[in-house]
């Protein structure tokens, strides 16, 4: 099994043709290959460069990656994702508060860098009529 790895490499949220190769090379007959987090939506992101499988484009850049996988006899599942109140209105489209299963926001954290600072915008309870 490969686990999900977040790897912030699929500029403007495409699955790059560099992932056919990273996935293929850790494939092996009848391994599960569990795709890094993929958003679900513009509204999912939170950390840059991750990849998303809400528009045509994202959709056609996945499937030589899963091809790949499938051509050596692996089995990859696709990790749905949305990050909900761990983002910023910086990730958002037209930098609307992140959407959430809460108002709540959270506090600022410390990056694994031990050094920067996450700042989370406010998040916006989603409501029943937009599930």
């Amino acid at each position: 099994v490969l686990a999900p790895l977040t790897r912030q490499r699929s500029y403007g949220n495409v699955p790059q043709p560099h992932a056919i190769l990273y996935y293929s090379q850790r494939t092996t007959k009848g391994g599960l290959l569990i795709a890094e987090a993929t958003g679900v939506s513009d509204t999912a992101q939170g950390y840059p460069d991750t990849p998303g499988i809400w528009t045509k484009e994202q959709v056609e850049a996945w499937k030589p990656i899963v091809d790949a996988v499938h051509a050596k006899g692996g089995i990859f599942f696709c990790q749905l994702w949305h990050v909900g109140r761990v983002s910023n209105k910086g990730f958002q489209p037209n930098g609307q508060a992140p959407i959430s299963s809460t108002d709540k926001s959270l506090t600022p954290q410390l990056r694994a860098n031990g050094i920067d600072v996450a700042e989370f915008t406010p998040p916006r309870r989603l409501r029943t009529d937009e599930i």
